[in-house]
């Protein structure tokens, strides 16, 4: 129940003869849990004249601030914000797969495939296990053999999605902790060194060198990272063949989706990324799993672009929260047993923390990464000529929120390029207060008609 002080002020707050600007602010927003304070001002100047033609300060704002959403894309952050993310991740994966945005429908007759790739194995782990409609035992064993710690290693539970134990290990003692987020910390480099290789093979299966296959041929992709339950990431990826320039132009003939999965298999296959040996640590060689998918995308089969496009936005907001590890960076002075995290999510900041600390493994940066488990790399990126970009498609929302606002009279019509803008800004917060976050649910339960 709320306080007489809480109650008195949003009492007060209602009674405020700002509020329906402050109530504007906060449907602008989208329902930002912690929005950005912004104080400043914008002038538009006649630059021929001198003459000032338009004028806007947050003096006559509620407060003297103007809120504007925080922009994150973590759903465990701001919901709201994370579901633009969302929103905007979607239409660059389907404009990159049928057209639009820029890129020409024709690009839907490209070869198009869909991979996963998977991270090795570093112990057993408790796992939900169907087929078709049918719940399967974990991991049930006739024979099953007794770990070093006494553990016998088997489970013949069927877990439910919400079980507490998917994910963490069937001896925790036998995990490789240190293997697990040391292949997050190198999966970028993975990715990076999967990509020059899936080139070098498809020009290799082509009879063409690597210059002679980039006239011709143009392997454009997006993809993001995913975590898994125990604790590392795996990659979805869309890799797209197209001509010399670019979504434009059709591949040759002889480009084929099956010669692209070939060198798909390939390049996962080779590549490989070498971990010092350190602090009793023995040198490593880190590989994709060998759990390889490639599916083909078609508009009209099994995996069409709309499901592709939508598997992709879903987990471009996430992060490490499936873990059960913390959604901030951790001090290294912290006491991990304190932290309210799962026993297999501490443990794997452990393994951070003390592998950090060693010299050879400094350029990894685990500590600084350990709340998300040793990954350090974009969770969503994509080549330059795969589709549209973020930005033009956030420069396209502002130029929207400018027609509007100047077809309902709060902007003067002009033209942008010869005017001259001249603003100042300065942060001042963010987030809203216990008040503010209590009127704000109740408001954004009212539709705007309402």
């Amino acid at each position: 129940m709320a306080s007489p002080d809480t109650v008195a002020e949003l009492i007060a707050r209602l009674d405020d003869p700002h509020h329906d600007r402050w109530v504007a602010q906060l449907r602008r927003t989208g329902g930002c849990r912690q929005p950005i304070h912004l104080r400043g001002h914008v002038l538009h100047v006649d630059p021929a004249t001198g003459r000032r033609l338009h004028t806007y300060t947050t003096a006559t704002e509620p407060g003297g601030i103007l809120r504007v959403p925080c922009k994150t894309r973590r759903a465990s952050r701001c919901p709201s914000c994370a579901d633009t993310y969302r929103a905007d991740t979607y239409h660059l994966i389907r404009a990159g797969l049928v057209g639009g945005k820029g890129v020409p429908p024709t690009v839907a007759t490209h070869p198009c495939l869909f991979v996963t790739l998977t991270a090795p194995s570093f112990g057993l782990v408790h796992t939900r296990r169907e087929r078709g409609a049918k719940l399967l035992p974990c991991h049930p064993r006739r024979n099953a053999r007794t770990c070093p710690h006494g553990r016998v290693l088997s489970c013949t539970a069927k877990h439910g999605a919400d079980d507490s134990r998917l994910g963490e290990p069937l001896c925790a003692d036998c995990y490789d902790y240190s293997g697990s987020v040391l292949f997050n910390s190198v999966a970028p480099e993975l990715w990076r060194r999967f990509t020059e290789a899936l080139r070098r093979r498809f020009a290799k299966l082509s009879g063409l060198t690597l210059k002679a296959l980039k006239e011709r041929v143009t392997i454009s992709f997006a993809k993001v990272a995913e975590y898994q339950r125990r604790g590392v990431v795996h990659l979805h990826a869309v890799i797209r063949l197209d001509g010399p320039d670019g979504p434009s132009s059709p591949p040759p003939g002889w480009a084929s989706a099956e010669a692209l999965a070939q060198a798909v298999q390939h390049a996962a296959s080779a590549v490989t990324v070498t971990i010092p040996a350190a602090g009793g640590e023995p040198a490593r060689v880190l590989k994709w799993g060998t759990q390889l998918d490639i599916r083909r995308i078609a508009m009209d089969g099994d995996l069409t672009e709309q499901a592709v496009a939508s598997y992709i936005a879903k987990y471009a907001t996430k992060a490490a929260e499936c873990v059960g590890a913390l959604d901030q960076r951790i001090n290294p002075l912290t006491d991990l047993d304190t932290l309210p995290i799962r026993d297999h999510a501490r443990r794997l900041i452990a393994a951070c923390m003390r592998l950090g600390a060693l010299d050879k493994l400094a350029d990894l940066r685990l500590i600084q990464w350990a709340h998300m488990l040793g990954f350090r790399g974009h969770f969503s990126t994509k080549s330059r000529h795969f589709s549209t970009t973020m930005g033009d498609i956030r420069a396209d929302r502002t130029e929207h929120v400018r027609a509007e606002a100047i077809t309902t009279g709060r902007l003067p019509l002009f033209d942008e390029d010869t005017v001259l803008v001249i603003a100042h800004w300065e942060y001042v917060g963010k987030g809203l207060s216990p008040v503010d976050a209590l009127l704000a649910s109740l408001r954004l339960e009212v539709s705007p008609d309402a």
